[in-house]
């Protein structure tokens, strides 16, 4: 008896700072578990199907808040992917630390969600956003030919601060930047008098080249930034959301230094939500300004980055969704959809269009069309079913056959 009493102790008095330090934070532990039997048939590569969540939704993580008084709290957020169905291992979502006030607004430091993903349109108006049949990305406006099921979305954006304003009179705004000085390359690595000099070591920055002597370190250069705003209202039975945004990709020191004429990346996106009772309606248009081929701050999904003379490089999730225009050439897309809720079953049809002009003495014009028809039914607040149809058609002059694409889908997805 006396040892377990002892033992206890020794427990009560390890946990004791644990509790203390837990007194005032708040702790939940959430995430998703999804998974669609989806195919996608591109014309010229044959059908993929499987039984996985291709669109990298499923997650888990940690949600903290401790309240600081006088109003402000402290914030944090650290979240991992997984894929059920291909085994495939946890990969970073967000992770940040920040601080918050209802009179201030919130401010983030870390791993961050672009403001053209979850603030300015996106994935807030597109009901398939988090499955295969979503607008944008390689499932929809994209041309990404080889993708097949690999039509996810990850917008997440590293070594940034993000800023979230509180709404005044029904407008918002937010703004995020990606400092300049966030990228380094460790000059010891090809300096052959270091102690960690390794011969025929890889620049992870040169997509698999070896480093290039002894000067291979130095500051990035680059400062990425996006800025949105939207105003958001009720009147009556009518609700109305109206967006838009600015991106900026800045061609850094390192991205001229692996070859081509880069310039500046610039995108706007304008669009809105129109509610009545049970029916939306929604749109989006953007305008792309010299199309980054190395990724930026922006939007969507490094799987669907175009490749070019040095390869596709991802720089750790900034990559764009900027396989619908030529590299450094500019071009639009838009998209516009309706559903109709009944009951706890909402019906949804929606479709758009990318255009790439063609660049004088170089690539030639794309154009990808898309239609998309579906369901999602909630079972619960937490559980849904969804599934539909999308086709994409491709008319590339960049390539010798036009990869149209078939995507079937039904999945299910449970929030906790």
């Amino acid at each position: 008896m006396k040892k377990k009493l002892i033992a206890l102790g020794v427990a009560g008095a390890l946990a004791a700072p644990l509790m203390a330090s837990a007194q005032g934070t708040h702790v939940t532990i959430f995430g998703r578990v999804q998974a669609e039997y989806a195919t996608v048939d591109t014309k010229g590569n044959g059908a993929q199907t499987g039984v996985l969540d291709d669109a990298a939704q499923s997650r888990w993580g940690l949600q903290v808040a401790e309240d600081l008084g006088m109003g402000f709290r402290a914030m944090g957020r650290v979240e991992f992917s997984f894929n059920p169905g291909s085994g495939r291992s946890d990969s970073a979502r967000e992770q940040w630390v920040g601080l918050g006030s209802n009179q201030w607004g919130e401010v983030k430091f870390g791993r961050v969600q672009s403001p053209f993903k979850d603030f300015a349109g996106g994935h807030t108006i597109d009901p398939f956003a988090y499955t295969s049949l979503h607008a944008n990305g390689s499932g929809g406006l994209m041309v990404a030919s080889q993708n097949g099921l690999g039509s996810g979305d990850n917008s997440f954006v590293n070594s940034a601060a993000r800023y979230d304003s509180p709404v005044v009179e029904g407008f918002s705004m937010s703004a995020m930047l990606m400092p300049g000085d966030a990228r380094k390359l460790d000059p010891s690595r090809s300096d052959p008098t270091s102690p960690g000099f390794t011969p025929g070591a890889l620049d992870p920055l040169a997509n698999g080249q070896a480093f290039a002597g002894a000067n291979s370190g130095g500051e990035d250069g680059e400062w990425d930034f996006q800025v949105a705003g939207k105003y958001s209202n009720q009147f009556d039975a009518l609700g109305l959301d109206i967006f838009g945004g600015y991106s900026r990709d800045n061609v850094s020191n390192r991205m001229k230094s692996l070859g081509g004429v880069l310039n500046d990346e610039e995108i706007w996106r304008g669009g809105a939500l129109i509610s009545f009772a049970d029916l939306r309606i929604r749109g989006q248009y953007e305008y792309v300004n010299n199309a980054n081929p190395l990724g930026g701050a922006a939007t969507c999904t490094t799987a669907a980055a175009f490749g070019n003379a040095i390869g596709s490089l991802s720089l750790d999730g900034r990559g764009q969704c900027n396989s619908a225009m030529n590299a450094n050439g500019d071009g639009y897309l838009w998209f516009a959809g309706i559903d109709y809720s009944i009951g706890n079953t909402m019906l949804i049809a929606q479709g758009g269009m990318a255009h790439a002009y063609s660049l004088s003495g170089g690539a030639g014009s794309k154009d990808v069309e898309n239609i998309t028809a579906g369901v999602i039914h909630s079972l619960s607040r937490r559980s849904s079913l969804f599934g539909g149809y999308q086709r994409a058609w491709v008319d590339d002059k960049n390539l010798p056959t036009n990869a149209d694409r078939n995507v079937y889908s039904v999945g299910l997805r449970h929030d906790f």
